[in-house]
Formats: structure tokens, C-alpha cells, sequence
């Protein structure tokens, strides 16, 4: 049975449907259009699971209802991109059931950086130059040369972060020296890789080194599951429970055996493992937006993995 949604407000004398679409310009009060999205917000919730509605949903804001337009705003492109392709004809359909019209729904990117209209970005405002006037030359500006920086003085960057810190704090918590893990990690990839592996994919970085600046990458390192375990603060058993995952294998951690020829015959020496070190799109964002990813981050002799 369809759900039917009682009108936000009726007329006295309601105008024919035909006449309405075709001689009516409407703009609803932005009151009126905050109660008609709470609506939406409220009904969305008990349909959906919590993560994706608190996720996707809730962050959207009503921009305007204009003309049988109603816009609606998303934090960046990934949310209006994962609405737009899931949610536009349910909220089309409650809208029309509250606003007794037809509406065009439309998503767009709104936030205190970026305003995105009729798909295109807002021009950038550019500060206002002082230019001399025809009475006063115009001066050379003096800059002072940038000064080199001597082998074993600090970085800018650590100087800034040790006075943020104390310096008896920053010697010892040391935080110049910090892990790559983006936000999106956290509110994708964790529910779908679980804890143990967010800890067993730190401790694996935490044995390398990226620097996007420059580009220096050192991703390969020799070690076994024991020390890996013992950074991640799980158990043996949970870190090759982790490497065998689907995805772990396939977007984060590679591994091979070492090994190594003794009396007694081939022993297991460790195993080289190879680190992601960027965080990739999950396979569902990989299919929203059409922006696969490598299949094949790793070198080809990673590609079998195997203890036997």
C-alpha cells in the first residue's frame, strides 16, 4: 500500500493541477520549508540504518524551494552524490505528498568554503590590489631572502607543533612524528573493516614513511606477525586474521614469506609486507562516483600469499 503523506498546508479553494503547474510561481517561506525537511529528516530516520542516515543524511540542509525547485545542501560532492543516487525519488515523492505540487529535486554542494550553483562553483573573490597612484611611483617591496635552513636545526613545522605541546611535552610525545588516517577512514572504512584491523593497518604504517610533500615513499619492510602484534596490541592469531581479510588484502596490507635454509631444513625467517599508505575509496563510494581504484597497488610478488 502507498504511503500517503498528509499536505504541510491546503487551500480554501484548491486550483486544478493542470493551471497550477502552468500559472503558479511558488516560493515556500523558509520556516515553512525547515518543518516540511524536519518531516523528511524524521521519516528518513526510521527507514534507514543509523550509520548511513547519521552519515549522509542528517548533515543535508533545505537552500530553497523556488519555482518547484527544491534545493537541498550537502556538505561536499561525496554526499550529494551518495543522495542523489539512492535518496532522490523517495524525497521527491514526500515532498510532493506535503507540498500538494509536483517538485523537482535538486542537490547541491553548500558549505563555509565552497557554494556550488547549477553545478558550477562560485567564482573566487579575489582581494582588491592597491595600485600607486599617478602621483607616487610605485616602490619595490623588499623581501627578505628565504633563509636556509642549517643541517640538524629544526623544521618550522616541529617548532610550531613544540610550542603548541611545551616543549618538555612535545620531546617526548614527539608530534612532528604522526600516522596518516584520514576522516574517511574513520566513517567508511572502519564499519567495514573493523577495529583490529584500524590497528593492525597503524601499527603496519607505523613501520614506514610517506612524505606526499616530496613524494618519498618507503612501504616495504621486513618484520613478522609477532611485532606487528605486538605495536597493534592484539594477538598473533588477529593479525593473520586481519592480513587474510578480503579487504585489508586488497586495499590496505600485502604480505609474503620469508625464508630461510638451515640444518634442519627451509624455516620461516618473517614476512616482508607491503603498506598502503593513502586511503583509498570503499568498493560502494568506487561505484557511486565511477572512480575505480587501482586493482593492483602492489608489486606482482605480493600477489600470492601464502604460510605453507
Amino acid at each position: 500500500m502507498e504511503e500517503k503523506i498528509a499536505p504541510l498546508f491546503q487551500e480554501k479553494n484548491p486550483t486544478p493541477m493542470d493551471q497550477l503547474v502552468q500559472t503558479r510561481a511558488y516560493t515556500l517561506p523558509s520556516s515553512t520549508m525547515d518543518d516540511a525537511w524536519e518531516m523528511i529528516l524524521g521519516q528518513l530516520q526510521s527507514e534507514m540504518d543509523k550509520t548511513s542516515f547519521e552519515t549522509w543524511v542528517k548533515p543535508l540542509k533545505p537552500v530553497s524551494y523556488r519555482d518547484g525547485v527544491f534545493t537541498v545542501g550537502a556538505r561536499n560532492t561525496y554526499g550529494r552524490d551518495w543522495v542523489e543516487a539512492r535518496l532522490r525519488s523517495r524525497v521527491t515523492h514526500m515532498l510532493e505528498g506535503m507540498l500538494t505540487a509536483p517538485v523537482r529535486l535538486k542537490f547541491t554542494v553548500v558549505n563555509e568554503f565552497f557554494h556550488e550553483e547549477d553545478g558550477e562553483p562560485a567564482p573566487r573573490k579575489e582581494k582588491p590590489s592597491v595600485q600607486p597612484s599617478d602621483d607616487e611611483p610605485s616602490k619595490p617591496v623588499d623581501r627578505e631572502p628565504r633563509r636556509e635552513r642549517t643541517q640538524g636545526e629544526p623544521s618550522e613545522r616541529k617548532i610550531l607543533l613544540a610550542r603548541a605541546y611545551g616543549s618538555e611535552r612535545a620531546r617526548v610525545i614527539q608530534p612532528e612524528r604522526g600516522l596518516f588516517l584520514t576522516l574517511y577512514f574513520f566513517e567508511h572504512w572502519l564499519p567495514l573493516v573493523g577495529h583490529s584491523a584500524l590497528a593492525v593497518i597503524l601499527a603496519a604504517r607505523s613501520m614506514c614513511f610517506w612524505n606526499p610533500k616530496t613524494g618519498e615513499l618507503r612501504n616495504r619492510v621486513e618484520t613478522d606477525m609477532a611485532e606487528i602484534a605486538a605495536k597493534a596490541n592484539v594477538s598473533v592469531r588477529t593479525v593473520k586474521d586481519v592480513l587474510a581479510g578480503e579487504l585489508v588484502r586488497k586495499y590496505f596490507l600485502r604480505y609474503t614469506v620469508r625464508r630461510m635454509m638451515t640444518p634442519n631444513g627451509v624455516r620461516t625467517a618473517g614476512i616482508t609486507l607491503m603498506v598502503r599508505m593513502d586511503d583509498p575509496l570503499t568498493p560502494e563510494d568506487q561505484d557511486v562516483l565511477n572512480l575505480p581504484e587501482a586493482e593492483r597497488w602492489y608489486p606482482a610478488e605480493f600477489e600470492d600469499e601464502t604460510e605453507e
